[in-house]
């Protein structure tokens, strides 16, 4: 397996591991107390894996890459930071301009995650292709 397919397998096993703890512990019932009205009773499972195989590659080519070509950690860090404020935003912002009753707090409170996360995600990625590059 070549060092970008296991990178990006340790970007989805982090990202899997971080996101499954925010949604299902940390903020689960406050997603619920904010927008339980909003929310579907049953996940549709194909497009949440759908959007973790395509977040993932992008933070593993975007992020991870260039931080791995120039020899920085802290390239990462601030590439994912960024990229996660901007994916984020893409549908958070649009939630509060379009949708009746989408939660200023909820919006604030993700765009703070998804900045954290993918900057955690592409720091870890980052590690792992070093390690795995020897």
């Amino acid at each position: 397996m070549t060092t970008l397919l296991k990178t990006y397998a340790a970007a989805i096993v982090a990202f899997c591991i971080l996101d499954f703890t925010w949604i299902g512990f940390v903020a689960k019932g406050l997603y619920n107390k904010q927008m339980g009205h909003l929310l579907r009773p049953d996940v549709q499972w194909g497009a949440a894996v759908l959007f973790y195989l395509i977040y993932v590659a992008a933070i593993v080519i975007l992020c991870v890459q260039p931080a791995v070509e120039k020899h920085s950690a802290v390239r990462a860090v601030a590439l994912g930071a960024v990229f996660g404020l901007a994916a984020y935003a893409a549908f958070d912002l649009t939630g509060l301009a379009l949708l009746k009753d989408f939660p200023a707090k909820i919006a604030y409170i993700d765009l703070a995650w998804g900045t954290c996360l993918t900057s955690a995600v592409s720091y870890a990625a980052y590690r792992a292709s070093i390690t795995f590059a020897g």
